[in-house]
């Protein structure tokens, strides 16, 4: 038996506010960029670092998610799997590499609205199965102990 794996896990800021759009069928579909960040010392001793932008794309009740509680500036654990595409234009054929998230965490936010109560709130995509989606707390309760 031969088996293989697809899978990305990233944790970077979202650089663009969702676009949310309908496919042919009606699914709704959202997208958005991410992107992290590496910093090294090269031979000279200077401090380098590199930005990697990813397209993310979301189905399912993620899109509801990701429509309501995600903005730009928002930083964002997302699992998913790679996957390349290809459209022909007027300038030639272009290629895309996208990847397909399946689980998110929103980690934290920049402010502004409410997503920045949405700071931990984790997701799961899927057509409709296993374990509810609970939106993150919105509400303090100022009797804690703490």
């Amino acid at each position: 038996m031969s088996r293989s794996l697809n899978k990305v896990m990233l944790i970077g800021n979202v650089g663009n506010d969702p676009e949310i759009r309908a496919t042919s069928s009606g699914a709704r579909v959202a997208k958005l960029s991410v992107a992290t960040n590496r910093s090294w010392s090269d031979c000279s001793g200077q401090q380098q670092e590199k930005t990697e932008w990813h397209r993310l794309t979301f189905f399912g009740r993620l899109v509801d998610i990701v429509e309501r509680w995600v903005k730009k500036g928002d930083r964002l654990y997302v699992e998913g799997r790679i996957e390349y595409s290809q459209t022909e234009g007027e300038g030639g054929t272009k290629y895309w590499t996208d990847i397909v998230v399946n689980e998110m965490v929103i980690l934290g936010s920049t402010g502004g609205g409410e997503s920045g109560a949405a700071a931990g709130g984790g997701f799961s995509g899927g057509a409709g199965g296993g374990g509810s989606v609970q939106p993150p707390a919105t509400e303090t309760n100022d009797d804690l102990p703490f």
